[in-house]
């Protein structure tokens, strides 16, 4: 009887563990659409590639615009690569392209008399499917199959086959994830300015508590599915909340190095790059001792530069990018200010918090 809890939460660890393969994979693509946009955007001097043809902006643009249409079918292939290895690489990327094919899902939308738009599963829709093709060709390995047959399966058989299956089934899953997109976009355009601050805090909050694990990948996931749809508020958010936990913590350390006497100036210089470059992950140094007090200041502080980047509208189109991409917001003073304001806040919290260090080594208050 007391296996039933254990083998849920066996259960919900590997689908973690598989949907943040799926995330882990998809990152250098979004890393290379940043870049690239950043880069085209800013010699262009502009959001839009406009009519600028063939000039280099167009082409950098053009390339960062395809690395970002990669990443959601690359996000399902992988999920679906992390349950079922590799028979499950391609039907996840299929699939999960299908359900981003607005023409399709309005098509199937209209046998149940539905308008579904140019609404897409988004992100959401990719993770499913992912699981879904991944699931299914764990289960169609366990097939009885004629041992001529067999050296088949991992590139024929299987991919071919779940695809064929799975693809209606999808496409009907597909409606409904992209109702609710749509109804996501809904309430983000339409919300008033209380619950935006409230919003931004909780992306915040979400990208310092876990400093690149799953809670911070799903804010960046879930902002970034929302850039084509030109919703660029909560990107702006979750990046002024991912840059703050380092910028925050080495100015803690530069304030006061005396509270930090593991530390030495390399971390430092770290994790200001790593926070520069919009890489969370550069705090991580800092959160090894104290962890609970270290990463309190981290999440304070992006709550509050999250909650006032979109309470002033701030706004980011590409995304990744760090300092490289700020020109880009409508308001790069604010962007910028923002940071300045939660990193300031994770700094006083984490040097107040911090025990003070006397000259013999040992910490005041333990």
């Amino acid at each position: 009887m007391g296996d039933g809890p254990a083998g849920a939460s066996g259960t919900l660890r590997r689908v973690r563990t598989d949907l943040m393969t799926g995330v882990t994979y998809m990152i250098p693509f979004v890393t290379v659409a940043g870049v690239f946009q950043a880069a085209g955007y800013t010699l262009g001097n502009s959001t839009t590639i406009g009519g600028n043809l063939g000039t280099l902006p167009w082409y950098l643009v053009t390339i960062g615009t395809v690395a970002l249409s990669a990443m959601v079918p690359i996000l399902g292939a992988f999920v679906a690569y992390g349950v079922a290895d590799r028979p499950g690489l391609a039907p996840g990327f299929v699939l999960a392209s299908l359900v981003q094919d607005a023409r399709l899902l309005q098509a199937t939308a209209t046998l149940f008399g539905v308008n579904t738009g140019d609404a897409q599963a988004g992100y959401l829709g990719a993770l499913i499917v992912g699981l879904l093709a991944g699931v299914t060709v764990n289960w169609a390995k366990e097939l009885d199959v004629p041992n001529a047959i067999e050296p088949l399966l991992p590139v024929l058989v299987l991919p071919v086959t779940v695809t064929a299956l799975l693809a209606p089934v999808v496409l009907i899953l597909g409606v409904p994830l992209a109702l609710t997109t749509n109804y996501v976009e809904f309430l983000l355009r339409e919300a008033s300015l209380p619950v935006m601050v409230a919003f931004g805090g909780v992306l915040g909050a979400m990208m310092a508590a876990d400093m690149g694990g799953p809670l911070n990948k799903v804010a960046y996931v879930f902002a970034v599915g929302l850039l084509p749809e030109l919703l660029f508020r909560p990107m702006a958010a979750v990046m002024v909340a991912g840059m703050i936990p380092p910028l925050g913590l080495a100015a803690s350390h530069a304030l006061a190095p005396k509270r930090y006497p593991d530390a030495d100036r390399d971390q430092a210089k770290t994790a200001v790059v790593g926070g520069f470059s919009f890489v969370t992950e550069g705090a991580l140094a800092y959160t090894t001792t104290g962890s609970s007090r270290t990463t309190l200041s981290c999440v304070l502080g992006s709550v509050v530069g999250g909650a006032a980047s979109m309470g002033f509208g701030v706004t980011m189109p590409a995304p990744h990018g760090g300092l490289l991409v700020v020109p880009l917001s409508n308001h790069p003073g604010a962007f910028l200010g923002c940071i300045a304001l939660g990193a300031s806040v994770t700094a006083v919290v984490a040097t107040l918090r911090r025990p003070r260090v006397d000259t013999d080594g040992t910490a005041q208050g333990e």
